[in-house]
């Protein structure tokens, strides 16, 4: 998903992300890409199409394998970046293709959402027809990668207390300061890669490892942010798309301005929804009613603000961070249990290792201190090369909407573009609607209760593709196939196998 950052980033990942993938080297086999997929490239594009996939037996199960791409497809003469990728081969005999699979982000690893999640990414039927297969976009995870902080300063980024009053403007001082400081570090210590990891980018290394592998035309599932990539593929190259399903849809012509907003009533929402629920169960910590609720975690937030609390660590958590505790687990029902621990321990002042525990799974931290990951470094090379930040002129307004919009925890959404505004590079997207598509049918799935991308955000991409096919989920929590709906599941399955189409729109619960 696309999201926007406070200084202490509200972002997450659509997906459980675990420990980074480590290669391992066995005997390797060699897949050449047939030359025929590589015709209509430019004779300066033909060696990357063209190059061998060394596949290595890796984990049981799996094969995994590097390649090089441009840093710059416009300059395919200058320098390389590595591509790391992760397959598992169909497990039936009447082999489909390839299956490409990215888990949402920005900053998500494909290589391990499909090593450690297989079974959660695709389903069997599917996995029994395709190869499926998991990579690491440019900038990402095993793939050459965008490189900013080491562990205590990324600590002090997304962990560090606010140190004026919120919303005032030495508090902005203060935020840019902060992202001016990250934006410089993140050039330093990437350089040149660091202005191409936009989605357009990706979407040509994509349409490359198809070829690699083999395929005609690319069959795709993107969760979240990983609909944004398959759709900037669509529009780049139409002729080559196979059977694309895009699953938490991210809307390409929205604002960051404008999606900062509904995503900020989508989590209000969704934390309306958790306290709803909360008083029918014994264990809720909340007395008398929703909204009592609701002015209780206000007036808890506020006093973080001015009372952190220590962990066992030692760091402190502030509202910033509470804030992230309380966002990670809305993305799925089956996580509010951990909500109610958290509002509970917070609540009394019984310590900070729930709320910090949350935010440390949602930022990818290990409890020695590491990050597995550079997803926060990814998250912010990506969105600001892919949407530009609004003029400074706006932000106040933009925050008065914010709030309006959610008034519970919108004030820690405001001013997040101040981070893209001193980014060190332009970006180089601006939002608008997709251009052609290409004529072969395009899934794409929202779910009313999804926090993170508003179903009015499916709705629209579905209208803007050429050929958009509209599943409608009604139900709690981020992305809908592979997560319960059986429904959703046999259209999804029946579009992939060629067994049926799915009608311009779909309903299933």
């Amino acid at each position: 998903m696309k999201m926007s950052r406070s200084r202490l980033r509200n972002s997450l990942l659509a997906l459980s992300l675990s420990a980074v993938f480590a290669l391992t080297a066995c005997a390797p086999s060699a897949s050449p890409a047939p030359s025929s997929l590589s015709e209509g490239v430019p004779a300066e594009l033909a060696p990357f199409y063209e190059q061998a996939i060394a596949w290595n037996s890796c984990d049981s199960g799996f094969e995994c394998a590097r390649v090089d791409a441009p840093i710059d497809w416009a300059n395919p003469a200058g320098k390389t970046l590595e591509l790391s990728l992760i397959r598992h081969r169909a497990s039936g005999s009447d082999r489909a293709g390839s299956l490409f699979v990215n888990p949402g982000g920005p900053g998500g690893s494909g290589v391990t959402f499909i090593r450690d999640n297989l079974d959660y990414a695709i389903d069997k039927k599917l996995q029994a027809a395709f190869d499926v297969i998991g990579f690491d976009p440019r900038g990402i995870g095993e793939s050459t990668p965008v490189t900013c902080y080491d562990a205590p300063e990324m600590d002090e980024y997304l962990y560090g207390l606010t140190p004026t009053k919120r919303n005032t403007a030495a508090a902005l001082s203060e935020q840019i300061a902060a992202a001016t400081s990250f934006g410089k570090a993140c050039l330093s210590r990437t350089g040149e890669l660091l202005g191409h990891v936009d989605s357009v980018s990706v979407a040509r290394d994509l349409d490359m490892l198809r070829a690699l592998v083999g395929d005609k035309t690319l069959n795709y599932v993107g969760y979240s942010y990983g609909t944004f990539i398959g759709a900037m593929y669509a529009q780049t190259f139409p002729q080559n798309v196979g059977k694309l399903v895009l699953d938490g849809a991210v809307d390409r012509s929205v604002s960051s301005a404008n999606g900062l907003v509904a995503q900020a009533k989508g989590f209000e929402m969704a934390l309306g929804n958790y306290l709803t629920w909360c008083f029918t169960q014994l264990d809720c910590p909340f007395e008398n009613s929703v909204a009592t609720a609701r002015a209780t975690i206000s007036t808890l937030l506020a006093q973080l603000d001015e009372q952190p609390i220590e962990a066992e660590d030692g760091r402190q958590l502030g509202a910033d961070t509470m804030v992230t505790a309380i966002i990670a687990p809305l993305y799925s029902k089956n996580s509010w249990k951990y909500l109610t621990q958290l509002f509970d321990d917070v609540i009394n002042r019984d310590g900070a290792e729930t709320a910090f525990a949350l935010a440390d799974w949602y930022n990818d931290r290990n409890e020695n201190g590491e990050y597995q990951s550079n997803q926060t470094e990814a998250y912010d090379a990506v969105t600001c090369l892919d949407s530009p930040a609004s003029p400074s002129s706006q932000w106040q307004a933009e925050a008065a909407q914010i709030e309006k919009a959610a008034p519970l925890i919108g004030r820690y959404f405001a001013y997040s573009e101040a981070n893209c505004s001193v980014w060190p590079i332009k970006a180089v997207l601006t939002p608008g609607p997709l251009g052609p598509t290409g004529e072969r049918p395009i899934v794409v799935i929202g779910t009313t209760g999804d926090p993170a991308t508003p179903i009015a955000w499916a709705e629209s991409l579905a209208k803007q593709l050429t050929n958009g096919r509209l599943i409608r989920l009604t139900g709690e929590g981020h992305t809908g196939y592979n997560r319960g709906s059986e429904c959703v599941n046999k259209i999804v399955d029946d579009y992939m196998l060629g067994i049926a189409q799915p009608a311009t729109l779909s309903t299933c619960s």
